[in-house]
């Protein structure tokens, strides 16, 4: 596999900004979605049919996002971190991406909601709050360490609107940055590694 330090500085912040655009592409009020991150080189040189169907071009994007089937009890909020815990990426994936969509509340109305116990209900309040934001998040990590997100808001939906940075989503990468923990994960995800990708498997572009 390609080593990570050998990708260009900006690889995954361009990764990143592919997914939210790809993602964004098919508008709002979707599941969470998990990509694993191969190094476009090492694509084209083990997988070469694959490679092209993903459309994959070194020149233009050193990382290919490579779309996740659905996990063992799904991506859902509930479920989202115990279906992260269990994913061991083969040695093939230099990292990984999440997209998910989220409802943010000011820190004034997060206060009043800190006595409520059920996450349904908590979830019921937020999002019938009049001061609440949609947005959509992409969060994505590398083996080495390297984070980098971006941030869209439903009510300014334009791609010159995302927000974009190292630190912007620290939390969800804290979460990602777990599955190249071995001790964490149990089970290899299905078919993102280099060597052990399906024909089923599509970039969702």
């Amino acid at each position: 596999m390609e080593s990570v330090g050998t990708l260009p500085p900006d690889a995954l912040n361009r990764a990143v900004i592919e997914i939210e655009k790809h993602v964004s592409s098919a508008g709002w009020d979707q599941p969470a979605q998990l990509f694993a991150l191969v190094p476009t080189e090492e694509l084209l040189r083990a997988e070469p049919q694959l490679a092209a169907q993903l459309g994959a071009d070194d020149a233009s994007q050193p990382l290919t996002p490579v779309a996740q089937g659905e996990l063992p009890g799904g991506l859902e909020d509930d479920n989202l971190a115990d279906a992260l815990g269990r994913i061991e990426w083969p040695d093939g994936v230099a990292g990984c991406a999440l997209a998910i969509e989220r409802i943010v509340l000011p820190a004034s109305a997060e206060a009043g909601l800190s006595n409520v116990e059920s996450d349904s209900q908590l979830a019921q309040l937020a999002g019938s709050d009049p001061r609440r934001h949609e947005v959509r998040m992409v969060a994505a990590v590398l083996r080495d360490g390297g984070r980098f997100g971006a941030v869209r808001l439903r009510e300014h939906d334009e791609d010159s609107a995302v927000l974009a940075g190292a630190d912007l989503v620290p939390t969800l990468c804290e979460v990602l940055s777990l599955t190249f923990e071995p001790s964490v994960g149990s089970r290899p995800a299905d078919g993102p590694g280099v060597d052990g990708m399906s024909d089923d498997e599509e970039k969702r572009r």
